[in-house]
């Protein structure tokens, strides 16, 4: 008998000794994961457990080793801390990495770029678009989202900052809209403290309906202050802006790509050419640079200005000079400015 309760020690003690060497070849071994990496997601509600299970049926983990990833969670107190979310494993991931990276909760970010003097149907348009967001405005028009986002009676053009921005899947359409719109605030109200003085602007507000303009008319972002500065000058001076993108807005879906005389002669709202002042609302999405060109724009004499073609433009002081550089560069009649 005592043999046979020393023999069963022998055999125990051999066994709990294979289980830790085993179990401590599971800590040192990187999952069998592609060699490009996954991406795996842990629902909502997700386990330990259910982990386990799901790398071993994908064949990222032996089954011998299952027990092993679930008494590691638990034993760590990691098992109640997971976060539920979309996760990227590189290759090399150990078990115990795995466990750390889905309690960080750093989960994978999905990038949006709002483009500097979209409208906001094409912001809308690229939201709804984007595969990893969730959709809950589909069908809703604008004043409805603006109501949605807290924002009821507002015009919704202009009012979301061009930026970069990242997230994670499952981010709703309006979570993504209402951070734009929050850094627009953010940034609009900084450039209104840093404004200089005399400015004909009563209000952030129309800093920014001003910088969509500016932000449509400029080919190139060093002329954005030199521009800003002719409309400024304009408006203190009482002249129309005449900005052709704000006629273009004003006509909207009858825009067909090509601005006649006859467009410059339709009165709309937005028409710069029949109407003195700014237009009700903006145009665009204006960036930063262009915010900045209007609050601190530059100095000098010019109240012209005209494309020479190759994104700059030719600024004037005179209408006679304004012309002349219209012959040549526009009409393409010889004479220089």
């Amino acid at each position: 008998m005592h043999r046979v309760l020393g023999l069963l020690v022998l055999i125990a003690s051999f066994g709990g000794g294979w289980l830790w060497m085993d179990y401590r070849e599971f800590e040192r071994t990187p999952l069998d994961l592609p060699a490009d990496g996954l991406t795996y997601t842990l629902p909502q509600g997700g386990s330990a457990g259910s982990l386990a299970s799901d790398l071993v049926a994908a064949g990222y983990l032996p089954a011998r080793w299952e027990p092993y990833l679930r008494w590691m969670a638990w034993s760590s107190g990691r098992a109640a801390q997971l976060k539920a979310g979309e996760y990227r494993l590189a290759p090399g991931l150990t078990a115990s990495g795995l466990l750390d990276l889905l309690v960080s909760g750093k989960v994978v970010q999905y990038p949006l770029t709002i483009i500097e003097g979209w409208t906001f149907r094409q912001l809308r348009a690229a939201v709804r678009e984007h595969p990893a967001l969730r959709q809950t405005l589909e069908g809703l028009d604008d004043a409805t989202v603006m109501a949605a986002l807290g924002r009821p009676g507002e015009h919704p053009e202009g009012r979301f900052f061009p930026d970069t921005y990242l997230f994670p899947r499952g981010t709703t359409d309006l979570e993504f809209l209402g951070r734009a719109y929050k850094r627009m605030g953010t940034v609009l109200d900084e450039a209104w403290r840093q404004r200089v003085a005399g400015l004909p602007l009563k209000d952030p507000y129309q800093v920014l309906v001003l910088a969509s303009i500016v932000e449509k008319e400029s080919g190139m972002a060093a002329e954005r202050p030199q521009i800003a500065g002719v409309f400024v000058r304009r408006l203190q001076k009482g002249m129309k802006l005449q900005a052709d993108p704000t006629v273009i807005y004003g006509l909207g879906d009858g825009f067909d790509g090509n601005l006649r005389r006859s467009d410059l002669e339709t009165d709309t709202p937005y028409n710069s050419y029949t109407r003195t002042g700014l237009p009700p609302t903006p145009i665009c999405l204006p960036g930063r640079a262009a915010i900045q060109a209007v609050v601190s724009p530059a100095g000098g004499s010019e109240l012209y200005f005209v494309a020479k073609g190759d994104g700059s433009h030719y600024f004037s002081a005179s209408l006679d000079e304004h012309q002349r550089a219209v012959n040549q560069y526009q009409r393409k009649r010889p004479g220089t400015p």
